[in-house]
C-alpha cells in the first residue's frame, strides 16, 4: 500500500506543485482499485491507483467525453506517464444511498432518485452520440454475450454454491434463449454498467455526480434503470420503483427520436431486472462465499427477497423450465434461512463481552459462571507499535487503523474470527444463553489487540443485533488515570 501511497503524492506534486497535507485511504469497495483523499490547504482531490490499465483507459476516454457534453461525470485533473495512477474532482463523502439511509422514503429522497434518473437519461443517450465503443473494457455491446456471461457468474457462484441438484445442460439452454430474447430490445444507447445508489454523489447544492462507469457499453438503457431501482440494499418499495420508472421514461423520451413504446419499455425493463438481479447474487457469491467479505454475506438475503418479490410479481414472457425451477430453488425460504442470521431482539440475555489486553499485564478476568470464552492472539500479525510515527497510538488511530488495514495479515485474521465467533454467537442466542467472553491479546493491548476488539464490537452489532459489552483493559486504565490526574493536579506527583 505505501508504494501506492507515494505514487499518488508524486502525481500530485507533479499536478499541483506541492506536496499534499495529507493523504487518507479510502475504504475499497467490490473492485481491486484503491482510492485516496488528498488534501492541501483544506481543498482535497480524489487519487485513484489501478493495475488494469485497459480499464483506466475507458474511464479517461468516457469522462473527456462525457464532459465535452457537459454530463455530470468526473473531470480527470492528472494522468501518471505509466496511466496507473490518476486524480479526479472530488464529489465528497455522500452518495445517494447515504440520504436513503438517514432519512428514509421521503419527498427529498424521492426528489433526488428523480433527478439522477433524469441525468442517467442524459448521460445513456447523449454520451452515446459520437462515441467510440472500441474504447470499451470489454465487449462493446451488452449483447447475447455479455448476458450469457452474467447469467454464467450467477451459476457458478451462487447457484453452483448451493450444493442442490439441477439439470446443467437444460439450463444452459434456457440461458442461451434468455440471452437471445434480452439481446433484441427497441433502444440502445450508453449503458453505466453498474449504476447504483452507492455510485450516485450526492453535492451540497442538491446536485448528483455518477462515478465508477469505466465498466459502461452499448446496451438497452433498462439494465441502468433496473440497477439503480431493484439495488438490495436500498430495498426501494413497489409503490416507489413503479412511479420512478414513469419518472425516468418521462425524462428520456424527449431525447429519442421518436416516440416512447412505453408498454414494449417495460416488458424489456422486466427482463433486464431480472438478469441485474442475477448478476449482483453472483457478486454477493463471490465476494461472500469465495472471498469471505462479510458485508457481501449479509447482502445475500436482501438480494434473495429482492428477487423473489420480482418473480412473484412479473413474468419473463419466455419459456425456460429449468431456468424457473432454479429461480424458485433460489428464492425458497430454505435457501433465504440458510444466509440469514439469527438476530437478537430485546429480550435475548445474550451479552457478549470483548475485551482487549497485554499479554505482559495477563488475562483478563473469566465469568466466574461460564468459564470465560475466546482468547486469540494478535502477536502473529505485524506491529504498528515498532515504528516510530505510531509507537505512542493506539488501535483507535487513524494512522494505526490504515497500516493494520493495509500492510498486515490483520483483515484475513478477523475473517477467520468472524468465522469462529459467529457460531457460537448464533447458537447461544438460539440457545438463550446470557454470557459469551471474547478477548484479543497483544504485546502491549495498545494497538492490535484494541483494533481487533473494536472491529469485532461493530461485525456483531451490525450482524446479530447483539449487546456487546467492550473494554480495553489497558487503554481503559491509563484513561481513568490521565482523567484523575486532570481532576486532581496533585496526583501528578504519585
Amino acid at each position: 500500500m505505501q508504494d501506492k501511497i507515494e505514487k499518488i503524492t508524486e502525481l500530485f506534486q507533479q499536478w499541483n506543485g506541492q506536496n499534499p497535507d495529507s493523504v487518507d485511504v479510502l475504504q475499497q469497495a467490490g473492485s481491486e482499485r484503491r482510492y485516496f483523499r488528498i488534501w492541501k490547504e483544506g481543498r482535497s482531490v480524489i487519487g485513484t491507483y489501478g493495475a488494469n490499465i485497459k480499464e483506466n483507459e475507458s474511464f479517461f476516454y468516457f469522462s473527456a467525453h462525457f464532459q465535452q457534453r457537459q454530463l455530470p461525470v468526473a473531470n480527470i485533473l492528472a494522468i501518471s506517464a505509466d496511466r496507473a495512477c490518476y486524480l479526479q474532482e472530488d464529489f465528497g463523502n455522500v452518495s445517494l444511498i447515504n440520504h436513503l439511509e438517514e432519512q428514509g422514503e421521503c419527498a427529498p429522497v424521492y426528489a433526488l432518485f428523480k433527478k439522477s434518473l433524469a441525468e442517467l437519461a442524459r448521460v445513456q443517450v447523449l454520451g452515446d452520440k459520437g462515441l467510440d465503443y472500441d474504447k470499451c473494457l470489454t465487449n462493446k455491446e451488452f449483447g447475447k454475450q455479455a448476458i450469457m456471461a452474467d447469467l454464467l457468474y450467477f451459476k457458478y457462484y451462487f447457484l453452483d454454491a448451493l450444493r442442490k441438484p439441477y439439470d446443467k445442460q437444460a439450463l444452459i439452454d434456457d440461458f442461451e434463449a434468455l440471452s437471445t430474447y434480452l439481446t433484441h430490445t427497441d433502444h440502445k444507447f450508453f449503458m453505466m454498467r453498474d449504476f447504483q445508489s452507492r455510485n450516485i454523489q450526492v453535492m451540497e447544492d442538491g446536485s448528483v455526480h455518477f462515478i465508477d462507469y469505466q465498466g459502461g457499453m452499448k446496451g438497452a438503457p433498462q439494465y441502468d434503470v433496473a440497477s439503480l431501482l431493484w439495488q438490495a440494499r436500498a430495498n426501494l418499495s413497489e409503490g416507489w420503483k413503479e412511479t420512478l420508472l414513469k419518472d425516468y421514461m418521462d425524462a428520456v423520451e424527449p431525447l429519442l427520436d421518436r416516440p416512447l413504446n412505453r408498454t414494449a419499455f417495460v416488458s424489456q425493463y422486466n427482463g433486464y431486472v431480472l438478469i441485474r438481479l442475477l448478476q449482483v447474487l453472483g457478486a454477493y457469491g463471490f465476494r461472500g462465499l469465495f472471498e469471505r467479505k462479510a458485508h457481501f454475506l449479509t447482502s445475500i438475503p436482501l438480494a434473495l427477497k429482492n428477487l423473489r418479490s420480482f418473480i412473484q410479481k412479473n413474468a419473463m414472457g419466455i419459456s425456460v423450465p429449468e431456468f424457473d425451477k432454479v429461480l424458485q430453488l433460489c428464492i425458497a425460504d430454505e435457501i433465504i434461512e440458510q444466509f440469514t442470521p439469527v438476530q437478537a431482539t430485546e429480550t435475548t440475555p445474550l451479552v457478549v463481552k470483548v475485551s482487549s489486553f497485554s499479554f505482559k499485564k495477563g488475562l483478563p478476568a473469566t465469568d466466574e459462571e461460564n468459564g470465560g470464552g475466546f482468547v486469540f492472539d494478535c502477536r502473529g500479525i505485524l506491529n504498528p507499535g515498532r515504528i516510530g510515527s505510531m509507537k505512542t497510538k493506539t488501535g483507535r488511530d487513524k494512522e494505526v487503523i490504515q497500516y493494520l488495514e493495509q500492510q498486515t495479515k490483520m483483515p484475513e485474521f478477523l475473517h477467520s474470527v468472524f468465522d469462529v465467533v459467529d457460531i457460537t454467537v448464533a447458537d447461544f442466542i438460539k440457545r438463550g444463553f446470557d454470557s459469551l467472553m471474547v478477548s484479543f491479546g497483544c504485546t502491549g493491548g495498545q494497538h492490535r489487540s484494541v483494533y481487533a476488539a473494536d472491529a469485532l464490537n461493530r461485525h456483531l452489532k451490525n450482524k446479530f443485533k447483539v449487546k456487546v459489552e467492550l473494554n480495553h483493559w489497558v487503554q481503559d486504565a491509563k484513561n481513568w488515570i490521565n482523567e484523575a490526574v486532570n481532576n486532581d493536579p496533585a496526583q501528578t506527583a504519585t
